[in-house]
């Protein structure tokens, strides 16, 4: 697989962009569990409310808090805060203050003057406990606890006081009268107008020490109240302060949500934006790299001989260049799409649910452990059966190209049923394993599911607890659900694409072989040109050839000269290797021993495309391709004028059927010629090896499909055509080379005759046989 990956180079700009794009949505998508907590603590529970800092406060509200600071934080709040009243303001100013804040014609307000974010964090901290404090004070109808520490510490005070009066020290208090007023009820001075206890007035009374040790000890009363518990208790003592001043809170808390839902909208918009441009990119990435894949195999594949085209047979490289790439493009996308986008929401989840509750942590890890168990069972069941998976598509292309290809033959010999045996347990061996495939895959996605909602129930049960213990919010707990499951979901989209890389390894592996296999028919790294003065000269200078992995040579040492404006023709009994004799000088196969030469030139030196661009070459079965009669004609030689279209017709004798046709030249031809009889398509192949006009005509036994009379008219209009190019026929009719120049007999590999006519039915036993098993003495006599 990593062999393929260096064809994304290509491609790099476009995956960088999705690089970026990947970063920018996995930032937004992390950042809505957080608004969504914001909407839940601050919207609705905290009324819009963010913290403790807050922006108006009445002057006497602030002294409240400040009487539970030090002098030091006490500086740092006032400091904050600028202290404003009708006298302080000019009309007009006074008016838009009283606008926003109505309570400014009763009393004093301290407006906050900073924005600096390190100060505001400073003065949340200080504020808060103080909030919570005086809150309880004003809300608490009995103020219990505040009143038995307050009322020991009076009595402390009257206790150290009789002291002072008995040892004739002074007293704590000038005022001796109303010291004793006092002694007699100490609650009596620090009651209010109706008669309730007044604890600010106490602590503002009462000495710096005394103060300080009923700071301290109510401050022990917070040591272990949980940050969430304090931080509502502040905000309460904000909600309740704004609307003692003319602040609208239920405005204030619809606003918060209606930007913060905005906000939210606008993150999505975002993340839709980059996950379509994503997509998008991703697809043309992997389209580019499978339509070089598909180029680059066929390219390779037109450079096969035959030996490697047998290697692989014909079935496995069409599903290669289409089924292979198809998974290699699939991969490919969803690597994109998926797999670069996991780390960034992994990663980032981690660290946000994290920064929201560090205590749950485990429940992540837990998830995580869950989802690879149940990869890497998968990987040990599926992976085995993709290889097999990929051989049996291979084999039911092979039975369906066959039984295709030989319909005619099946259906003659009343074979239907065998070969719809034959194509159904191809069909059920594949089957059978995709669908344990299939099942195993299918299990998957329930099995995460089910871990992930598991996941979130056990969540949900460890942060009820801590929600019920003050430790956490529900929003916090909202949040938290929500990294949890893209984290999940981030780690399962990595599983995804683990258990396809094993297939799509499989079918790189299967292209990298096609890629990577030697090419046996290989152009010379020096070429030597052609010599036109031995111009349709082939030599035959002691070949022997064996094919690939045979045991035995096809042929033994053939040694015979073809010489132009000369026939040479080859006869020879079935098997004597005639068609492999000539497939060698185009370099379908290359000698095994001995030498070709063409034009004086050893084939094997010369350049391949020139080789073959001297030959018309008509095959053994004729070859069409879909187009029409003309296109067929002109495709060794894409500029041949109609004329030349016309006369290379009607040469080889196909002018008869074609001017039957309504359309002529412009007649369609189906793939393969289907449409077109066994020697119509013959005489058509013919037709578009003259239309060439080569120097060297080669006719692979290319007049078995026509009748004697077809037969002898196209010899002798080719004999005039030919002129002086090299003709070289195999046949296995004795009256189709009767009037060649040269005859070379075969016999299981070996030359047993070379000559004419006459001297071979004098000097060859072989070919006399075969002359009078198609002509009788008669007939021979006559020829």
């Amino acid at each position: 697989m990593t062999k393929l990956l260096k064809y994304l180079k290509k491609s790099g700009v476009a995956i960088l962009t999705i690089l970026i794009l990947l970063a920018l949505q996995a930032t937004t998508e992390l950042s809505l569990p957080t608004y969504t907590s914001n909407i839940v603590n601050v919207g609705i529970q905290q009324s819009g409310i963010e913290n403790a800092v807050i922006d108006v406060i009445r002057e006497s509200e602030m002294d409240k808090l400040t009487t539970f600071m030090d002098d030091n934080d006490k500086d740092k709040v006032l400091d904050s805060y600028k202290l404003i009243n009708k006298d302080s303001l000019k009309a007009d100013e006074f008016d838009d203050y009283k606008e926003k804040y109505p309570a400014i014609e009763d009393e004093a307000l301290y407006v906050l003057n900073t924005e600096d974010k390190d100060r505001l964090e400073e003065l949340n901290e200080i504020l808060a406990k103080p909030m919570l404090i005086v809150y309880n004070i004003e809300n608490s109808s009995d103020n219990t606890e505040l009143k038995d520490a307050m009322m020991s510490q009076m009595m402390g005070n009257q206790q150290q006081m009789q002291a002072d009066a008995n040892s004739g020290q002074p007293q704590i208090n000038p005022g001796a009268q109303q010291q004793a007023q006092a002694n007699m009820n100490p609650m009596a001075q620090f009651m209010d107008k109706d008669g309730n206890f007044d604890v600010f007035a106490y602590l503002n009374a009462i000495p710096k020490e005394s103060k300080e040790e009923m700071l301290s000890e109510l401050d022990e009363k917070f040591v272990d109240l949980p940050e969430a518990m304090l931080d509502q208790g502040a905000i309460s003592f904000v909600k309740e302060e704004y609307k003692e001043i003319g602040i609208d809170v239920d405005a204030l808390q619809m606003n918060y949500i209606f930007i913060a839902g905005l906000k939210m909208l606008g993150i999505t918009v975002i993340s839709m934006i980059c996950a379509i441009s994503v997509g998008f990119l991703a697809s043309r990435v992997g389209a580019r790299v499978s339509k070089n894949l598909r180029a680059m195999i066929f390219e390779k594949v037109m450079n096969f001989s035959k030996k490697e085209i047998n290697e692989f047979s014909t079935a496995s490289l069409i599903t290669r260049s289409t089924n292979d790439i198809q998974q290699i493009q699939q991969v490919i996308i969803m690597m994109l799409r998926m797999v670069f986008l996991a780390p960034f929401m992994a990663v980032g989840g981690i660290i946000k649910a994290l920064n929201t509750n560090v205590s749950m942590s485990w429940i992540i890890a837990l998830g995580v452990i869950c989802v690879f168990m149940i990869v890497i069972v998968m990987f040990t069941v599926v992976m085995p059966r993709f290889k097999i998976l990929q051989d049996l598509v291979d084999r039911l292309n092979l039975v369906t190209r066959e039984i295709l290809t030989g319909l005619g033959v099946i259906r003659a010999f009343s074979n239907e049923e065998f070969e719809e045996n034959r194509f159904d347990k191809a069909n059920k061996d594949l089957t059978k394993v995709n669908m344990f495939v299939n099942r195993i895959m299918s299990c998957m996605m329930p099995a995460m599911m089910l871990i992930m909602n598991l996941i979130s129930i056990l969540i949900v049960w460890v942060g009820a607890k801590n929600v019920d213990l003050g430790n956490m919010q529900v929003g916090d707990m909202m949040a938290f659900i929500q990294y949890t499951m893209q984290i999940v979901m981030s780690f399962l989209m990595i599983s995804m694409i683990a258990v396809m890389v094993p297939r799509a390894a499989v079918s790189a592996n299967r292209i990298d072989e096609v890629l990577t296999t030697d090419i046996s028919i290989k152009e010379a790294d020096k070429v030597e040109k052609f010599d036109d003065d031995k111009k349709g000269l082939v030599e035959f200078k002691n070949v022997s050839f064996k094919y690939p992995d045979a045991d035995e040579e096809i042929l033994h040492d053939i040694s015979f000269t073809a010489k132009p404006g000369q026939t040479t023709a080859f006869i020879g009994s079935t098997g004597s290797g005639k068609s492999t004799l000539i497939n060698l000088i185009p370099r379908f196969y290359d000698v095994t021993e001995g030498q070709i030469l063409v034009d004086g030139v050893d084939i094997k030196n010369a350049p391949i495309h020139d080789l073959r661009d001297r030959i018309g070459y008509v095959p053994q079965k004729g070859i069409l391709f879909s187009g029409t009669i003309e296109s067929n004609i002109k495709y060794g030689n894409k500029d041949a004028s109609d004329e030349l279209v016309e006369t290379s017709a009607r040469v080889a004798q196909a002018t008869e059927f074609i001017d039957t046709k309504e359309d002529k030249y412009q007649t369609p031809i189906s793939q393969g010629g289907t449409n077109v009889s066994g020697g119509q398509k013959q005489r058509l192949s013919i037709a578009r090896a003259i239309a060439k006009e080569p120097e060297i005509y080669i006719f692979d036994d290319s007049f078995s499909a026509l009748d004697f009379k077809t037969d002898a008219n196209l010899r002798k209009a080719l004999k005039q055509e030919t002129g002086d190019a090299t003709v070289l026929i195999v046949a296995q009719r004795i009256s189709t080379i009767l009037h060649a120049e040269q005859i070379v007999v075969l016999d299981e590999g070996n030359v047993v005759g070379i000559g004419n006519h006459e001297e071979l039915l004098k000097n060859c036993e072989v070919y006399k046989e075969i002359a009078l098993s198609q002509l009788s003495k008669e007939e021979l006599e006559n020829e």
